[in-house]
């Protein structure tokens, strides 16, 4: 372990110290949680006798947002934090009375420990604009020579239950646009999309369920895929970014086609989790199922370009327009219907109104406890209704049947045989057919006697008085 504390008067010089380094106790453990204890040693190997004043070990843990200020802009630079975590522990210090500590050749082992606090700690990330850092620092300090100190980063994680009621309900969303703008419209394309949750963990694969009618004259192309969306809050300010992190592509659908994604998968790649318990930080998923022109360019922003050259050939939903001029393009400009976003000698960008694709976002959380498989029944249920509603097309007949004659069903010689009211059950020895569920007997009620003028039981009394039926 550490070494004993020298007398201050015997030390000569300052030494020099080979080596400090700072190892946790389980080298294999990716993360902690709140709650947690955190367990190191810090060690020190001195080539020579080393003067101190202590050796201390700290652990911090911050969330910054921070931004500098645009270009050509005098307004000062924006930032927040917020503190999650700071603690301080004394592995080294001089005896009472004495101001240096005096370690003498050779490897030093410090062991520390701490625990996490108890309340939600945020996961650990770094973004563009800020980050969420946890370390943990061992400090020695020298009373003649800058301090000496080693940093190791502490990954922390606040784990997201996909399994709570909140997360197992189906996510559903249609929409239809029409494709085009003004009259250059060339019809509707409509888009219904579903998974069947909204809570998914890393490595899992995303089932889609969706309907894509194109009711237009153009070719579009289904595609799905899986937004992160950072957002930062810092002075009052905000700014977002948006990335892509996993896309699929559908088959083209001609005008007049509907395609059908019957589970067609996205699998999620290592991201970090959801984090939506951070006042300045914010990182949301989404799962975006879009349906793009098949013969324009889809850009980041949503727009749709179109790439002209030399004789321009200037899209339009359903339309071709050929022109040859510059100056053709300047009248569509003035009545607005595009905007000249690029003129070079060779080539115009043209921004065409009507023609952004049409986009479904639902929301995603991205969670660290994988689904167990055991989830609501109700989310099964729904799930079954969304996707098969073929039951709602039947419909009773206009006109009641009328029911069958008592003669017909019951016959003289079904009535001479013996038929026990209580039928046993099947022999259960052998082996069940069937499913373990509750056996229900059927009841059977014995038909009416044969109509007979004779008495079947008489009485010993003989009656005298006449008896009539009224029919």
């Amino acid at each position: 372990m550490g070494g004993e504390a020298g007398s201050a008067a015997v030390v000569g010089s300052e030494g020099r110290v080979k080596s400090l380094g700072l190892v946790f106790e389980d080298e294999r453990k990716g993360c902690y949680s709140s709650g947690e204890t955190v367990a190191g040693h810090v060690l020190l190997e001195a080539a020579e006798p080393v003067t101190l004043r202590a050796l201390r070990l700290e652990a911090q843990g911050r969330a910054t947002a921070a931004w500098g200020p645009s270009a050509g802009a005098a307004a000062p630079a924006a930032a927040s934090e917020v503190e999650y975590l700071n603690v301080r522990l004394s592995l080294r210090e001089p005896p009472a009375g004495e101001g240096i500590l005096l370690l003498q050749p050779g490897k030093h082992e410090f062991p520390f420990s701490f625990q996490l606090p108890s309340e939600p700690l945020v996961t650990s990330f770094t973004g563009k604009y800020g980050s969420i850092q946890y370390c943990v620092r061992a400090v020695l300090e020298r009373p003649q020579a800058p301090d000496q100190s080693i940093k190791r980063e502490l990954q922390v994680v606040s784990h997201i239950d996909v399994n709570t009621p909140a997360l197992l309900t189906p996510v559903l969303k249609t929409q239809e646009k029409m494709v085009g703008c003004w009259f250059f419209t060339s019809g509707p394309v409509s888009l219904s999309a579903k998974i069947e949750r909204k809570g998914y963990c890393n490595g899992e694969a995303i089932p889609i369920y969706a309907e894509i009618e194109n009711c237009s004259s153009r070719l579009i192309v289904p595609k799905a895929a899986i937004f992160q969306t950072q957002t930062y809050l810092a002075s009052g300010k905000t700014k977002t970014v948006r990335l892509m992190v996993a896309h699929v592509r559908g088959n083209h659908i001609a005008s007049g086609s509907t395609d059908t994604w019957n589970g067609k998968t996205l699998k999620i790649p290592p991201v970090t989790p959801s984090i939506l318990d951070c006042c300045i930080i914010r990182v949301d998923y989404s799962l975006a199922v879009s349906t793009a022109l098949g013969d324009m360019e889809d850009v980041a922003c949503g727009h749709t370009w179109c790439r002209v050259t030399g004789k321009m050939c200037l899209y339009y939903p359903g339309e071709c327009h050929v022109m040859s001029a510059l100056q053709q393009i300047e009248q569509y400009v003035k009545i607005g219907l595009c905007s000249l976003i690029k003129n070079f000698p060779s080539e115009v960008y043209i921004h065409i109104p009507g023609a952004k694709k049409l986009m479904l976002e639902l929301p995603l959380v991205i969670g660290t406890v994988p689904y167990n498989g055991f989830g609501s029944r109700n989310s099964s249920i729904a799930s079954q209704f969304f996707m098969d509603m073929s039951w709602l097309t039947l419909t009773l007949p206009e006109q009641p049947e009328a029911p069958p004659n008592y003669a017909d069903v019951v016959s003289e010689e079904e009535y001479s045989r013996h038929v026990p009211p209580y039928p046993q059950p099947p022999n259960s020895e052998g082996e069940s057919c069937c499913p373990m569920f509750a056996c229900i007997q059927e009841f059977r009620f014995q038909p009416p006697p044969l109509y007979s003028e004779v008495d079947p039981h008489p009485s010993d009394v003989e009656e005298t008085q006449p008896v009539s039926f009224i029919l």
